[in-house]
């Protein structure tokens, strides 16, 4: 997730930032408190990976003990929102120390925060459940969150790279359940627990991942079948089409962002000798030409920490080009048939997509450019998301028609 405009900085170090800030948008769906991230800010200080681990998770371990004193003295919200706040916490401790072989601490604290998580669910004031969805010869975890009993429409969350289903609760769920709909959240390949603790990896054809999603939403009594929508953010504005295209039986897709082929972006940054031939470069030849591009702490832990280890590659040459050969959209965007809204922020890179992708779509499309004049530029509108769900659930309503939610 990118930075946006106009947020205090909280640290001189640009990669710091961008985690703390990854923690504060969660704030309006209960998921931080300034004031707490800003004392886990002091608590860090200028250090480096382990300060910044200690800091976050042992703060989290501070709020879980809020929380477990107010359940054990009946008071179900307050250890509820607890509960939610300090996975926000351990989620944030381990983002520094992504890389492979995995760091023990960041297996712990994924645990942990996966155990807060499952924790604040099982309070939650409306019926959910986790769910293992069956795929290949293993299963995906996630969760089903429900507005009642009723068979409803359902949003199915496509997650990106670095964030994964306690997450996606903020900006999915939420916005899900008080409109009438349920929720399927799934950490799919290379995706949370999916790739903590299961070693799957990221893969392009996410038409196969997409497909045992659906299947198990058909075979819950609560979905109703024929309102099915799917909502990537992130690199899940590629997967989502990606998915899409090869599954029919979905009725609406959103894309937060659009995005086309990465070789599109990579191209962007490689330098003229090699450009007009990628992908089909020596990974010899490109390596020495990347040296500049890790030079930057943000982009370095991107793509060097987050993208090797996500998608198996042992070089940053080979992960480039495996991106550029694979991760295509250009192929199957065509095939996709459902009513489409592809969405594009001012300030997001992954933004660069976005009407190559309307472009290529033969079905009902519509493209929503989000504004810096509205608050919402930026990656995944992070900073304005209800005005991002306000123009994206009335589109989906328009089409989907769901019940009148309880509240």
């Amino acid at each position: 997730m990118g930075s946006g405009a106009g947020v205090r900085r909280l640290f001189d170090d640009p990669l710091w930032q961008m985690f703390a800030e990854t923690a504060l948008r969660t704030s309006t769906r209960g998921g931080a408190e300034y004031g707490e991230v800003a004392a886990i800010v002091e608590r860090a200080g200028p250090g480096g990976a382990d300060d910044w681990h200690a800091a976050w998770s042992g703060y989290a371990a501070t709020v879980r003990g809020w929380a477990e004193d107010s359940r054990d003295r009946g008071h179900r919200v307050s250890a509820r929102e607890a509960y939610l706040r300090a996975a926000t916490y351990l989620r944030m401790s381990y983002q520094p120390l992504f890389g492979e072989p995995a760091d023990p601490r960041l297996v712990a604290a994924f645990e942990l925060e996966s155990d807060c998580f499952g924790r604040f669910a099982a309070l939650a004031p409306r019926p959910v459940r986790p769910v293992r969805v069956p795929f290949e010869d293993t299963s995906l975890p996630g969760y089903l969150w429900l507005v009642d009993d009723r068979p409803r429409p359902v949003l199915i969350g496509v997650d990106g790279y670095d964030s994964n289903v306690h997450e996606m609760y903020c900006s999915f769920a939420v916005p899900a359940l008080r409109r009438g709909y349920h929720c399927l959240l799934v950490d799919g390949p290379g995706q949370g627990g999916a790739l903590v603790l299961q070693r799957l990896r990221m893969r392009p054809d996410w038409e196969s991942v997409l497909r045992a999603v659906v299947d198990a939403a058909l075979g819950m009594p609560e979905i109703d079948g024929d309102r099915i929508a799917v909502m990537g953010w992130s690199f899940g504005g590629f997967l989502a089409p990606r998915g899409a295209a090869g599954e029919p039986r979905i009725t609406a897709l959103v894309a937060d962002p659009g995005q086309w082929d990465q070789g599109d972006a990579i191209r962007a940054i490689l330098p003229a000798p090699v450009r007009d031939r990628f992908p089909d470069v020596d990974p010899a030849e490109l390596e020495p030409l990347l040296a500049a591009v890790v030079n930057d702490p943000v982009a370095r832990w991107k793509l060097v920490q987050r993208g090797l280890w996500v998608h198996g590659s042992a070089t940053l040459a080979e992960l480039l080009i495996d991106l550029g050969r694979r991760y295509t959209l250009s192929d199957v965007a065509g095939s996709i048939a459902c009513p489409t809204l592809v969405g594009a922020a001012d300030g997001d890179p992954a933004s660069a997509g976005a009407e190559k992708l309307y472009a290529a779509l033969n079905c009902p499309k519509t493209l929503v450019r989000f504004s810096a004049a509205e608050g919402a530029a930026g990656h995944c509108e992070a900073w304005n998301r209800s005005r991002f769900d306000q123009v994206v659930f009335d589109w989906l309503d328009e089409i989907l028609r769901p019940p009148a939610p309880l509240s």
